[in-house]
């Protein structure tokens, strides 16, 4: 199968993660692993965005490319908070409620998309909330993984910018989640 461009950006998006994960995750001293990881992650994240828009403007949109892209973003994210997890023992024991919350919101909104296409053949597409929480998503990775190069000491070892975008990111997370069901609900009628 010949792969069109935006497909073989979804496909970079997927090598890129463990990539990704790898510099972040290595174990040496300074802040190389953080900015180099965190550059990967920006430029994985700007690959989203690409593919999308390159799509709908050359009309190059496919069927693989539709189960394919959420999925990358999906392994992007996912990927992220494992490393985060992995790597910052300062901020993990909320960090871990917050990704819990994310990865639980992104398997139950997967799943309802799948049953509602199932039964009733519809496509619920991500709407704005759901775009505004992939962002927020994304600058919170970026802040977790900058924060202590970018922020003043007393700031940074508070860890001010990491807990305010957990929360604007949980926020997000949540509020989409609910309005994905909110919108799905009609389709999951078990009586149909």
């Amino acid at each position: 199968m010949k792969l069109n461009l935006p497909n073989k950006l979804t496909v970079l998006r997927m090598i890129l993660v463990p990539i990704f994960m790898i510099v972040l995750l290595l174990p040496v001293e300074g802040g190389w692993p953080s900015i180099v990881g965190c550059a990967l992650f920006i430029l994985t994240s700007l690959t989203d965005m690409l593919d999308g828009q390159i799509a709908r403007r050359c009309n190059m949109i496919t069927d693989f490319g539709k189960f394919l892209d959420p999925l990358a973003d999906k392994f992007l994210i996912f990927g992220a908070m494992l490393a985060i997890l992995c790597k910052y023992d300062e901020i993990r024991g909320v960090f871990v409620w917050v990704a819990a919350i994310v990865i639980l919101r992104e398997l139950a909104v997967t799943s309802l998309r799948m049953i509602a296409n199932q039964k009733a053949g519809v496509v619920v597409a991500a709407n704005w909330l759901g775009k505004i929480k992939t962002v927020t998503q994304m600058i919170a990775v970026v802040v977790i993984l900058l924060e202590e190069l970018v922020f003043p000491a007393a700031i940074a070892e508070l860890h001010i910018p990491a807990y305010v975008m957990m929360a604007v990111m949980t926020l997000f997370t949540v509020w989409s989640g609910l309005n994905y069901l909110k919108a799905m609900w009609p389709y999951l009628d078990p009586e149909k």
